[in-house]
C-alpha cells in the first residue's frame, strides 16, 4: 500500500483542498481512500474535512476516525471533552486495514501536533505506517512572507524523525502575488531541497466540483 500523509506548516494553510486535489490526481491511477484521523471543531451533525474532500474530488471512500467538538489541537480538544483518544498505533492499525492501494491521510495542523493523549504526533503516525508500508509526506505551506522559516522548520522536523518530505504544495496562490510570494515560489524548493509539487489558486475550494476536478491535474503538472 501507498500512504500519503498531508501535513502543513500551520493550521488553515489549505490542507483539505490540497488533499482533495491530490485525490483527484491519484484516482487516475486506481482506487483512493481518504482518512482524517482526528477531526476537531465540528459538531456531530456538521460535515467535516473528509466530506469537503469528497464533495470536491468525487472520492467516496472517505473515513473520519475521531471527532471532537472544540476547534483545538486534538489532544487539547480531547482533554476538554473528557475523551481519551486512540493511540497513534491504534490509528495506524485502522488506517492500514483499509483496502485501497493509495490512502491519503490529512493530518491536523503540523507534524508536531499531538494526535493522542500519550504525546503521539502526526509525524509518529507517519513513522508507524512507514514500518511496513510506503509512506510519502507532503507539506502544504503558505505563499507569503514568513513561509520560508515555517517550511524549513517543518522539513527539518520530518528529517529529524527519520523520514523524508516527498514534496511541497502552496495551498493558496494569490490572484495578485506580492514580491515575497513571487520569490517564495523559487525559494521554497531551493532552500528546503524539496520539490514544489503544486501551486493551488486561492479560493479554488469554493469552485464547483466539476471545475475543480478538471483543473486539479494541471496544478500538479499531470
Amino acid at each position: 500500500m501507498r500512504f500519503v500523509v498531508i501535513t502543513g506548516t500551520d493550521t488553515a494553510v489549505g490542507k483539505t483542498v490540497a488533499t482533495a486535489a491530490m485525490a483527484v490526481v491519484a484516482a487516475r491511477d486506481g482506487p483512493v481512500a481518504v482518512v482524517k484521523p482526528v477531526q476537531t471543531g465540528v459538531a456531530e451533525d456538521e460535515p467535516g474535512d473528509v466530506h469537503e474532500v469528497a464533495r470536491l474530488s468525487g472520492i467516496t471512500d472517505v473515513h473520519e476516525l475521531v471527532r471532537l467538538p472544540h476547534p483545538l489541537a486534538p489532544e487539547t480538544a480531547a482533554r476538554l471533552a473528557g475523551r481519551t483518544l486512540p493511540t497513534v498505533s491504534d490509528l495506524a492499525d485502522q488506517i492500514a486495514a483499509l483496502e485501497a492501494p493509495t490512502v491519503l491521510i490529512e493530518g491536523a495542523g503540523g507534524v508536531r501536533v499531538r494526535l493522542d493523549c500519550k504525546g503521539g504526533t502526526v509525524l509518529d503516525l507517519a513513522a508507524r505506517l512507514h514500518q511496513t508500508n510506503r509512506v510519502e509526506i507532503v507539506v502544504v505551506t503558505r505563499a507569503g512572507l514568513g513561509t520560508l522559516n515555517h517550511t524549513e522548520l517543518t522539513v527539518a522536523a520530518v528529517r529529524d524523525g527519520g523520514l523524508t518530505v516527498h514534496g511541497l504544495v502552496i495551498g493558496a496562490w494569490p490572484t495578485s502575488p506580492d514580491l515575497a510570494a513571487q520569490c517564495n515560489w523559487e525559494d521554497l524548493p531551493r532552500l528546503t531541497g524539496v520539490p514544489l509539487l503544486a501551486v493551488l489558486p486561492e479560493g479554488c475550494g469554493s469552485w464547483k466540483p466539476a471545475a475543480f476536478r478538471t483543473a486539479a491535474p494541471g496544478w500538479f503538472g499531470a
